[in-house]
This record gives C-alpha cells, structure tokens and sequence, in this order.
C-alpha cells in the first residue's frame, strides 16, 4: 500500500477525548495508509513514505460529519422562507410541501439533487453524512429514498414519521409506519427517526414509533424540542437514543437528564437562522457535561444549507458556543451522534477524513463567515474536492 504524507501543516487540529476541547499541533504532519490515518506527529520526525503532499502552513482539521441532513427531496420552498422573513410563523406543516413534489420524481432526478448537495458538503469541509427519507411519507417513496441513500453513506435514517400525510388519519398513519412500511423500509435503513413536535407526533406515538423501529434491528435518534417541549427528551434517554436533535427548548431536569446519558445533543443553527426561531444556549449544555454535535440540517423548508463553516459561525456568535467547542461539535460531535468512533479526528487508526483550509488556524471559520476557506476535502485519504 502506498504511504502518503501530508506535512508542512502549520495547525493540525486534534479533537480531544474531551467534550469541546481542541487540541493543535504547529509544524506538523500526517500519514495516511489504505485510507486511515497510520502516524501523526512533528513535520520533522516523519517516517518514510512514498510520496508527500506539502499544504504550505496551512490549517488541517478533521472532515465535518454531517449528523442530521435531509438529502432526498424534490423542488424548493423559497416563497416559504420568504414569507417567515416577513413574519409568518414557522410550522411543520411545511413538509407537506416538499412530499407532493418528492413522489413526483424520479430515481434519477432524487439521485442527482442529492449528488448535488453532496458535492456542496466536500466544498463546505463535510466528509461524512448521515440521509434522512421523510418526504415521501408512503411506502414507495420512502423506500426508493433509502434505497438510493445508500448509494452515498452507510449512515441511512427512516423517517417515515416526519409529519402525518395530509389525507390521513393520524393513527391510522402510525399503524401504517410501525407495521407496513418499516417492514419495507428497515432493509435499506440504519436508524429510525421520528418528529416529536406540535404538529407532527405525540410523545405517545413517537414511543410506538421508535419502539417498533428498535425492535425490527433499527437504531433511534429524535427530532425533539423545536417548536415546543412535549417531554421526549426523557423519552430518547429511556431508548437510548443515539442523539436527540433542535433541543431548542430544554428544562433544567432534560439538560441533567442529558447529561447522565449516552444521548448526543444535536443543534442545528440554520433551523433557528431560517426560521426566526429563538437560539438555543449551548452554555448550559457544555458547563453539564452534555456531548453536542452541530449538524447542517440541509432540507428545502427549514435549513436550506450545507455549509457547516456557516452553522459554526451561527453556533459561536448566537448559541453560546466558543470557536473550539463549535469545530470540536462538527466534527467529533457529529461522529458520536452516528456512535462512529473511526471518524470526526485525526488520531492513527481514523479514517483518513479530513478539510485543508486556505486559512493558518481554524479560527477563521467562524472570524471570516461566508468565505470560501476550504481548499480542499479528502476522504479516507482521496481528495473528493480541490480549488
């Protein structure tokens, strides 16, 4: 196998075993091996290798992991985001939107929106992602969503419960999703999702959900707390939830249940930024201990980005966040809300993912908002983007 070193790195940034806590090395150098990280140390130390690439001093840091992301949808909603602009309130009601136009499409019109989106997130420094379905809401559609998800990541979510379909019976719909459906969808889906919200399902269907999903070999996670608080942050520490997400409304008892648990906190600062939302306070949930993850929340309706730069930015100048613990949150923090100990860092033994930054220090992500800092994006040691 060939070895490859990349040195001259003037800030190597290293997620530590730490919640929120960065660690950086000056002058100095990786090498990767069949795609995983196999030495890291001082520029001046490497070992031998077959061939070198020099990033002149710039800032390397570990890809993004994109933990929560709504790839496979059709059309666009901007006349609804203009209307929150204007102050029409945010709903989930929304979605209904987007499903009409998703069953429409084609398998190779949802593929090629999606390939779109995920050649956007190599461009924003993202090298790891995970695909909701959710916007098909009938067995036909949500199935062809995952089935072609899977052609893009392992990390593949069943979210036949995003809201209930606008000519059904709301228990009529879960009886559908926990039965039918998830037998159809579970083959190409790793997790299973629900909206626990106003407007979309009660804490007593999301148990149903969720438990059904569980029980057919499907790992939870939960929108939860955006809109209003109905109690499912209890509920996703009960089920052990790989991570619970939004979290825009927590109480004191939910931030210490949090904090006990294996539960991920995941906020999504373009939900706020899109939607006129009050922010959350990350604050609260670092000085308890919580793990947080930041994701992109990409979706036509409510978050309609895929530059993680941009919600590291948000995150540190509306959420409470310091630069460390919002780039700490987007990479090893989306890494530990898909349970993934091979991504989200450097250290040897680690996928070989990782964003060149036209910048000395990662700092510039949230100082330099909207500017295009990333040179270039690797994946498992190959470059999947380069300006």
């Amino acid at each position: 196998m060939t070895k490859t070193l990349f040195t001259n790195i003037g800030s190597l940034v290293l997620p530590a075993a730490e919640v929120g806590v960065l660690e950086t090395l000056s002058n100095a150098a990786f090498m990767v091996e069949d795609g995983l990280v196999i030495w890291v140390g001082q520029a001046d130390s490497a070992p031998r290798c077959d061939s070198v690439v020099d990033v002149a001093g710039a800032c390397v840091i570990p890809g993004f992991v994109d933990s929560h992301a709504h790839l496979m949808f059709a059309g666009s909603r901007e006349q609804e985001f203009e209307a929150r602009m204007a102050g029409v309130s945010y709903s989930a009601g929304g979605i209904k939107t987007t499903v009409a136009k998703t069953r429409a499409a084609t398998d190779e019109e949802l593929r090629a929106n999606a390939q779109d989106l995920i050649s956007e997130f190599y461009q924003s420094g993202v090298t790891h992602f995970e695909i909701k379905s959710g916007y098909g809401l009938d067995i036909e559609t949500e199935v062809r969503s995952l089935k072609i998800a899977r052609e893009f990541t392992e990390d593949t979510t069943f979210l036949g419960a995003h809201v209930v379909p606008a000519d059904q019976d709301p228990e009529a719909y879960v009886e559908l999703v926990t039965t039918t459906m998830l037998d159809a969808a579970a083959p190409y889906a790793k997790w299973i999702d629900v909206f626990c919200d106003r407007g979309a399902f009660t804490l007593a269907q999301t148990r149903k959900i969720l438990e059904a999903g569980i029980a057919k070999g499907l790992l939870p996670r939960l929108h939860a707390n955006q809109i209003e608080n109905l109690g499912a942050i209890a509920l996703a520490v009960e089920l052990d939830c790989a991570s619970v997400d939004h979290c825009t409304h927590l109480s004191e008892q939910e931030i210490e249940l949090l904090a006990g648990s294996n539960t991920v906190a995941t906020l999504l600062p373009g939900a706020e930024f899109s939607t006129r939302s009050p922010y959350p306070d990350a604050k609260k949930l670092f000085a308890a201990g919580i793990t947080v993850a930041l994701a992109t929340d990409c979706n036509p309706g409510s978050s309609f980005t895929t530059s993680m730069p941009f919600c590291i930015a948000v995150a540190v100048r509306d959420m409470g966040f310091t630069v460390d613990q919002a780039v700490w949150s987007a990479t090893r923090g989306g890494a530990l809300a898909l349970r993934d100990s091979s991504r989200g860092t450097l250290a040897v033994g680690s996928s070989a993912d990782f964003a060149i930054l036209d910048a000395p220090n990662h700092l510039f992500l949230a100082y330099r908002p909207g500017v295009q800092l990333v040179a270039s994006t690797y994946v498992a040691g190959k470059k999947v983007y380069g300006r």
